[in-house]
């Protein structure tokens, strides 16, 4: 796993108000609490082995979106409750990604994210930029990077290694921890391509 410092790679720059994702899909159920949209980052530093989004690393643009875009496909989903955030690394996204989260938000919806930071890195001055105007808006979040010495594949599970924590923000989503690091889902898009999710599955968007 490589070093990670606080400064944004330079190819990250973006337009305000964009973000550079992997992938979405609306009604995931496993990647938190109740019904959800989710929305894979790119890029990331970290290229942790074992990585289930290997294809997420580069911060070369992918597919950029707009916040209110994407805010609107979310909320056009009557099942969606909620949102995650994952990737990629999401906290150098973080601006955008708070816009996103205070939209949805003022719809209703409740914010995870996961991510490869610590929370006492993502606290202190050598965070990522606007990670904590991020952290304000989540509800739940589940930090440190993947080990695949610690890796844990078990129904009973909320993280995929053991060095890994949940951080519940919103007492109300307290009863609503049911996930578990075993479960994948197979979503098939109108183009045809699949996206595999869950903490066994890698995301893929091919084939």
């Amino acid at each position: 796993m490589k070093t990670v410092n606080n400064l944004p790679p330079s190819d990250q720059l973006m337009p305000p108000g964009y973000l550079n994702i992997m992938g979405y899909v609306d009604e995931s159920e496993v990647n938190g609490p109740g019904c959800r949209a989710v929305v894979w980052v790119q890029g990331c530093l970290r290229e942790c082995p074992g990585c289930f989004n290997p294809e997420s690393w580069s911060f070369q643009p992918n597919q950029l979106i707009s916040v209110a875009d994407l805010a609107e496909q979310i909320l056009q989903n009557p099942r969606n409750q909620g949102v995650t955030f994952s990737g990629g690394e999401p906290f150098w996204q973080a601006e955008a990604l708070a816009q996103l989260a205070k939209i949805v938000k003022s719809k209703g919806f409740n914010i995870m994210s996961f991510t490869g930071f610590t929370l006492a890195e993502l606290e202190s001055p050598k965070a990522p930029p606007h990670a904590q105007e991020l952290l304000g808006e989540l509800d739940i979040l589940i930090d440190g990077p993947y080990t695949e010495s610690l890796a844990i594949h078990s129904p009973n599970s909320l993280v995929s290694s053991r060095n890994q924590r949940v951080h519940v923000f919103n007492p109300a989503l307290e009863n609503q921890l049911n996930w578990a690091s075993d479960q994948i889902e197979i979503h098939i898009l109108k183009d045809g391509q699949r996206i595999i999710t869950g903490f066994q599955g890698q995301m893929n968007l091919g084939d």
